[in-house]
């Protein structure tokens, strides 16, 4: 498996290849001071954002420099890593990311946590991030080239923190570079998405997607990647906390026998999600389409569509306050149960009518 540091070299190392195309043509074609750069989640928005970084900050000359990507040699591109001892080089994360990626600055406001404290991690870029990394822009840069701030994923920015941003996006100090990430611009603020030039990235073709997978050790890579709706890096993350093939494929017939044994140990947000496909599928098979996320036979029709759809609303509240301190095994087990009558097939004489509500 590619760690989260390794997949930071992206391009240079081909560890995401669908990234070397779009990443060469970023920086053959952009000159704004501020990028952001969106897409479905999942397709490498951060890789891509650091492998950007590591090109405008490598010191080979362009020359020797292939589509001016970094050359991975030189000492600004071995200064650029995930303990960021580059000076020039800010990267903000939610606490979350921090922990889970590794990427981190001395002189970020948030702190892991630690040190025997129960508080779960943020999931938010702070606004005293934000304020470091503007009166990091104002310092005098250390090498030769103009600093860089990469923000990652800039949704996650409260509007404080991202009005605080928009002067030094407007008039950058220095040519000073900001590469903004995220997986749904829309959720930005329309006046930071108006400083930005937009890159989106795409997700990659299947059998790019499927390569690549196999490459880092994916079993049945094929299941594993429709799992995550198609989107590599999800997929890997997603097996690499045990929902292989072999979990996908069984997951519907025990939570149709009633039994959440797939599901322990499951962190809630990913048991939820899992749930929530399935429960996707099995409206498609109820309404006679092919499944999206599951192998094509591992639902069996027939379900109950309004028990179905009830289970689904279900669902969607919980997976709203997935953070939640929740009991997660009893509330696990109480969506299992629910779903396991709603995928039950319809009793023989009670025929499902679908009815489509007038206009109004």
């Amino acid at each position: 498996m590619v760690s989260a540091a390794a997949a930071t070299t992206a391009a240079a190392d081909a560890a995401l290849p669908w990234l070397a195309a779009p990443l060469a043509e970023a920086l053959r074609a952009q000159r704004g001071h501020a990028l952001l750069v969106h897409g479905p989640q999942g397709v490498g928005q951060f890789e891509f954002s650091i492998a950007l970084a590591r090109a405008w900050l490598c010191e080979t000359p362009p020359a020797g420099r292939p589509s001016g990507l970094a050359c991975g040699r030189c000492v600004s591109c071995h200064l650029v890593a995930p303990d960021q001892v580059h000076p020039d080089l800010r990267v903000l994360l939610p606490e979350e990311r921090h922990l889970a990626l590794g990427w981190r600055h001395p002189g970020d406001a948030a702190e892991p946590a630690g040190g025997g404290s129960s508080r779960k991690p943020s999931t938010w870029i702070s606004i005293d991030q934000v304020r470091a990394a503007i009166a990091f822009s104002t310092l005098t840069r250390s090498r030769a080239a103009p600093k860089v701030v990469v923000i990652h994923p800039a949704e996650r920015m409260p509007q404080a923190a991202a009005s605080a941003l928009l002067k030094v996006l407007e008039e950058p100090v220095g040519g000073q570079r900001f590469v903004l990430s995220c997986g749904d611009a829309a959720a930005l603020l329309p006046t930071v998405r108006s400083r930005c030039h937009a890159v989106r990235l795409a997700p990659p073709a299947r059998e790019a997607a499927l390569g690549w997978l196999q490459a880092q050790g994916v079993a049945d890579a094929a299941v594993v990647l429709d799992a995550a709706g198609g989107q590599p890096l999800a997929a890997l993350e997603q097996h690499a906390q045990g929902l292989d093939a072999a979990f996908w494929r069984r997951l519907p017939a025990t939570v149709r026998a009633g039994s959440a044994a797939p599901l322990a140990g499951v962190p809630v947000p990913l048991a939820l999600g899992a749930l929530q496909k399935l429960c996707h599928d099995a409206l498609l098979a109820a309404c006679g389409a092919p499944p999206r996320y599951f192998p094509a036979g591992s639902l069996a029709a027939g379900g109950d569509f309004g028990r179905l759809t009830d289970w689904a609303a279900e669902l969607r509240r919980l997976s709203r306050h997935a953070g939640h301190p929740w009991n997660a095994g009893l509330m696990i087990e109480s969506l299992v149960q629910q779903g396991a009558g709603a995928l039950m097939p319809v009793r023989a004489g009670h025929r499902q009518v679908f009815v489509a509500e007038p206009c109004r």
